[in-house]
């Protein structure tokens, strides 16, 4: 006879538009139900038979939308998307009330966390934050996931962020600090993470041992690192600060200087896409250290396990 399907744990909180609404205990265990989908993908294949969740993307994808289609077509279940403004032809309340009444969950990519927020308050299904202006929380559980298959225990580990202090510096922050984990971050004055976060970083870290260091010299941050990790120096939205940005950040490339600072053992990781020769060198990013494949194939399994989570 077929063994029966594992049990899995539900998320408590309804949502996921932020790193917070998941609890360090139910992180690991996604954590670990994500190797688990990885290594024996066929265990799942039907979890999500009958569940049609939505697809709102205001901004263009490669990854996030990529991963999540073939997530939840592999889970069983199936996709629609819709790309374009939110909210625009009719109030965004008046969209959530719409799907909730088709769709099992709504996947939002949006340019305004307020976005993702309205609309987990007034859909009466799960709503995923897909990327905001302040949180990439699904990028991130793939990141934790790839720095577990490199190097097993998370805790004692030291993550250094070279960049601005964005949303994925913010998730990464966070999550670090409950994970026990070390989290430098080096940026140009004027360019420095939520105040906000780096509080409640800090307030996490105080209870976990881990240590958050905030820094202008991109050498400091690097020291002892085990992975470094950047991103581009003006997100989307940020286009017309571009030229700025590339005078404010040249000190903090990724080069293979920096790495002369970290572990020998050290690995590189970035969200993607990259501009090569900006905010990373391609020796770096084409380099036996590079991680960042590792990163985005993990978002298939990392988001499988959300969704299992959230659904099953």
């Amino acid at each position: 006879m077929p063994s029966a399907p594992p049990q899995i744990a539900r998320i408590a909180h309804t949502d996921f538009t932020r790193d917070l609404d998941i609890t360090r205990d139910e992180l690991f265990t996604l954590l670990d139900l994500a190797a688990d989908v990885k290594r024996s993908p066929e265990v799942y294949r039907s979890r999500l038979a009958g569940k049609s969740i939505a697809l709102l993307f205001e901004k263009p994808s490669l990854r996030t939308r990529m991963t999540f289609e073939l997530a939840i077509q592999q889970l069983g279940g199936f996709s629609i998307l819709n790309d374009g403004p939110i909210g625009s032809r009719e109030p965004l309340k008046d969209v959530a009330r719409n799907l909730d009444r088709w769709v099992s969950a709504i996947v939002a990519r949006t340019y305004l966390q307020r976005t993702v927020d309205d609309l987990a308050r007034w859909a009466r299904v799960p709503v995923v934050n897909a990327l905001s202006d302040t949180w990439h929380p699904c990028q991130v559980l793939a990141d934790m996931q790839t720095m577990r298959e490199h190097f097993g225990e998370l805790r004692g580990l030291k993550l250094a962020f070279l960049g601005d202090g964005n949303n994925v510096a913010h998730s990464l922050m966070l999550n670090c600090a409950r994970l026990g984990m070390d989290f430098a971050i080096a940026n140009p004055p004027r360019y420095d993470a939520s105040a906000a976060v780096t509080a409640d970083a800090q307030a996490i870290a105080a209870e976990t041992g881990a240590r958050i260091t905030l820094t202008n010299d991109p050498y400091e941050a690097a020291r002892g690192a085990h992975a470094i990790y950047t991103d581009v120096w003006a997100s989307m939205g940020a286009e017309n600060e571009a030229a700025e940005r590339r005078t404010a950040f040249a000190d903090y490339q990724v080069d293979d200087h920096v790495f002369q600072h970290a572990q020998p053992n050290a690995i590189f990781m970035h969200c993607l896409p990259a501009k090569r020769g900006e905010e990373v060198t391609d020796s770096v990013i084409e380099s036996a250290r590079s991680a960042v494949f590792d990163q985005a194939e993990n978002r298939l399994h990392a988001q499988k396990a959300l969704l299992l989570m959230l659904l099953s």
